[in-house]
């Protein structure tokens, strides 16, 4: 018994500077790794915080001034909201994540571990489970690429391909949206191949008016356009209304009739009331004038023995 007593104390004797030194060395790496970890998500929550206030650097005043102008006047804040907390969520995780295996790696070299081998194992298993995961590493890139470059966000009217309607959530892995029957769509943001926004800058209200083949086209053009303009007179509709409407004129002809185009300028999304105000505004107009809307019936005549 009193030799393995002085066979401890011999090894403490012989260790314990070590040891003691190596444990001041790895604490020290340990409280370097949390007070680095600290700082960079004090910096993120920052830049986050700026970004959803609206203030940012001065390196980002360009893609601001950008994302403005392509929007209507008002900055919408629950999409810029989502946009950057999902991206400081995102930058949180990775500087986390880089702190800790530098940390690990470290403290591993410290304790006397050979890492060659523990990296060889962890590449073949990295090099797997990304091969297992691309779908999901897709749709992480694409998420990413959609919200640094703002191509859509909450409340816009976009078509995705899969399904049009209003976005109600982006994350780095799917899109929702709800279509106009209220179905939720979950869109994964990976098989997005395209994206169509309604809702950026202005919309055009189109709206293809069929005639008759004996109309008096210039008559329709004139009464049209008078009908268009009241339109913009009209205090439920003038802040719709961007620019004066516009008669294009004959848009096709056929042997069933012709087609008359109108178009309007509006405010983004808006082109749908636009477009059934003035429908009834023709209909009225046309009517008032003898104007016949639409192809007129033509009797086939009996029909039997």
């Amino acid at each position: 018994m009193k030799l393995q007593s002085n066979a401890v104390r011999q090894w403490f004797d012989d260790h314990g500077s070590n040891l003691v030194s190596g444990g001041l060395r790895v604490l020290v790496i340990l409280v370097a790794a949390l007070v680095a970890r600290a700082l960079l998500h004090r910096a993120i929550n920052r830049l986050v915080r700026s970004a959803v206030d609206g203030r940012l650097p001065g390196a980002l005043h360009g893609l601001r001034d950008k994302a403005r102008s392509l929007e209507p006047t008002v900055l919408l804040s629950e999409r810029r909201r989502q946009r950057t907390e999902t991206l400081g969520s995102v930058l949180r995780s990775i500087a986390s994540a880089t702190v800790g295996v530098i940390a690990l790696a470290m403290v591993l070299g410290e304790i006397g571990l050979d890492l060659t081998p523990i990296v060889a194992s962890a590449g073949i298993v990295g090099v797997a489970v990304g091969f297992g995961a691309q779908n999901l590493i897709k749709d992480f890139l694409a998420g990413m690429f959609m919200l640094l470059e703002d191509q859509y966000g909450v409340g816009d009217v976009v078509d995705a391909g899969a399904a049009t309607g209003i976005v109600e959530a982006v994350t780095l892995r799917t899109t929702r949206l709800r279509d106009a029957e209220g179905t939720v769509w979950y869109v994964r943001n990976g098989e997005i191949n395209r994206v169509g926004n309604k809702s950026q800058g202005w919309s055009r209200a189109l709206l293809d008016v069929p005639l008759a083949l004996g109309t008096d086209v210039p008559t329709a053009r004139a009464l049209a356009l008078d009908a268009a303009l009241a339109l913009k007179q009209d205090e439920d509709y003038a802040g719709m209304l961007l620019e004066d409407p516009e008669v294009w004129g004959l848009q096709a002809i056929g042997a069933d009739g012709l087609v008359l185009r109108i178009t309007i300028k509006t405010v983004a999304t808006k082109e749908g009331p636009i477009e059934r105000a003035l429908r009834e505004r023709l209909i009225a107009t046309f009517g008032e004038h003898d104007i016949t809307i639409g192809v007129p019936q033509r009797p086939i005549g009996n029909v039997g023995p």
